[in-house]
């Protein structure tokens, strides 16, 4: 099985990385600075140089060609201003799901945000990053060729993973460690069942494992 990642270099998408090579799969991960090649390699995955704010959808269609999964985990990061949260975490997704579907991959996860609406009102940068990442939800649901699952998780932190959480349609706000992210995230791709779903996710108190087949209905 052959994954896809984009935002590879990203704190959840190197955590992902590692817990799908450990499990055998094929991993890819898109980055733009091949200064970071070495730390997938290290994960585990097959670094790939593209620019998701500059390519083409046929461009990015090739690289998820044979691809059994894709991942969005890509995002413009703290510090960068409105008009990037627009380039990166609306058209990049929106160029990736759109090159997905081209390419005839089923499988589709959407690192999304609690909070994410495309109808958020404001002018600061956070809001501006609440509706990029809404639109790019949005739009994500009408790509009838994927199978896609939008995960929101709470607010990201940096502890050790427990392998507890709360994975469901409303879960109110919380903290969740990145570790256990890339946990769920892992898990949703190997359960296609969850298709159609949009999730959120913060720490609590069942495995990640029974909480994915729980939300799948198993």
């Amino acid at each position: 099985m052959r994954i896809v990642i984009a935002g590879g270099h990203g704190q959840i998408a190197l955590r992902l990385e590692r817990l799908l090579a450990a499990r055998g799969y094929e991993v890819a991960g898109i980055i733009r600075d091949p200064a970071q090649g070495d730390d997938l390699r290290e994960a585990g995955a097959e670094p790939v140089l593209c620019d998701l704010e500059s390519a083409s959808v046929e461009h990015v269609a090739g690289i998820l060609q044979g691809a059994d999964a894709a991942v969005f985990a890509a995002g413009a990061g703290p510090g960068s201003g409105a008009g990037r949260k627009d380039t990166v975490d609306r058209g990049a997704a929106v160029l990736f799901a759109d090159a997905a579907e081209r390419a005839r991959v089923r499988r589709f996860l959407m690192v999304s945000s609690m909070g994410a609406d495309p109808r958020r009102e404001g002018d600061e940068v956070f809001d501006a990053y609440l509706r990029a990442k809404g639109e790019a939800d949005e739009h994500l649901r009408t790509r009838l060729g994927l199978e896609w699952t939008v995960l929101r998780p709470g607010a990201l932190i940096d502890d050790a993973g427990t392998g507890l959480v709360r994975l469901e349609a409303g879960t109110g706000r919380g903290p969740i460690p990145r570790d256990d992210v890339a946990a769920v995230l892992a898990e949703l791709i190997e359960t296609p069942a969850t298709a159609g779903l949009t999730l959120e996710l913060i720490s609590g108190s069942t495995p990640v494992a029974v909480a994915v087949k729980d939300v799948a209905g198993n």
